[in-house]
């Protein structure tokens, strides 16, 4: 009996340890992508930005899908998956660049990151995850702790805006989509998922194909070169961290880490750009940081 509870364990352990790692990989390369949406947006309108992104990620992705020759899901799966891309991958990415046209960054991060709340209160419906009273204080606290980053670097305040209304639909396709994507991986391996959702995403944006030929001509080397990366590590790699993650635990505590995403930005836009975070930035990033921690926390877990 000793040498069972001592053996049993490791297992499940270390699947967590794996799926924390890969979802801290995930919210990193996601934090980067304001870094470059910020510069190829000088260049590239919202909805061109979105197709190029997609269409690179599809296409990388879908080379490997081949190689690897896995079968196509379930038509079952595959409608699930299309809903996905439609939701998440394409309607939340030309939401958001469109809103951040129109809401500083900070704002734009405040208003987005109630997503995770919606992603908690639609799994304990749909998925039946609970209503963990540990999950929900960490989310409370990270929101707070955004709150803060977002007062310290918000221009213009919370001002009601086409922007604003923007941002808040922006983050119902992202709770959609993920609350949606959590069941399908129980079936679908994170890189079919990803690369189908991918393509999905592709062909919403499709009507801005044209915009993105007319404005590739005069956009400079270094916005194409964004648009690239934005497609290889956030939506490509970041995705199928992500899916890989979410697989492993449930999708409340997978909402709660992106709320890491508003600090690790700030942190890069120091390194990267030379922006200097206010202190009160920082301390928002702390109380993210400690959110986090209470939310990820293995009593979380159970329903409250």
């Amino acid at each position: 009996m000793a040498t069972v509870e001592t053996t049993v364990p490791v297992p499940a352990e270390r699947e967590r340890l794996l799926a924390l790692g890969a979802g801290l990989v995930t919210v990193t390369l996601w934090a980067s992508a304001f870094v470059g949406i910020r510069s190829a947006s000088h260049h590239l309108s919202p909805g061109a930005l979105a197709f190029g992104r997609l269409s690179i990620a599809s296409l990388v992705l879908g080379l490997i899908v081949l190689y690897r020759q896995e079968p196509l899901p379930s038509r079952r799966d595959l409608a699930t998956i299309a809903l996905v891309g439609v939701f998440w991958f394409g309607l939340y990415n030309i939401a958001l660049n469109e809103a951040e046209r129109r809401v500083d960054a900070g704002t734009a991060a405040m208003l987005v990151n109630i997503g995770p709340i919606l992603i908690a209160v639609l799994a304990g419906f749909v998925l039946h995850e609970g209503f963990p009273r540990r999950l929900f204080a960490g989310l409370a606290v990270a929101l707070a702790g955004v709150v803060v980053i977002a007062s310290a670097t918000s221009e213009n305040g919370l001002a009601a805006s086409w922007g604003a209304v923007l941002c808040v639909v922006a983050a119902i396709f992202y709770a959609v989509g993920v609350v949606a994507q959590k069941p399908v991986l129980a079936r679908v391996s994170a890189l079919q998922v990803t690369w189908l959702a991918c393509t999905f995403g592709a062909v919403v944006c499709l009507p801005f194909a044209v915009s993105l030929g007319h404005e590739l001509s005069d956009a400079p080397a270094s916005s194409i070169g964004w648009m690239v990366y934005l497609a290889i590590a956030p939506m490509a790699i970041g995705f199928l961290t992500w899916g890989y993650a979410l697989a492993r635990t449930t999708a409340g505590r997978m909402g709660s880490m992106t709320y890491l995403v508003p600090p690790i930005a700030v942190l890069l836009g120091w390194l990267i750009l030379a922006e200097s975070p206010p202190t009160l930035a920082l301390a928002g990033g702390a109380m993210c940081l400690v959110g986090v921690f209470i939310a990820q926390r293995r009593g979380a877990r159970r329903p409250g």
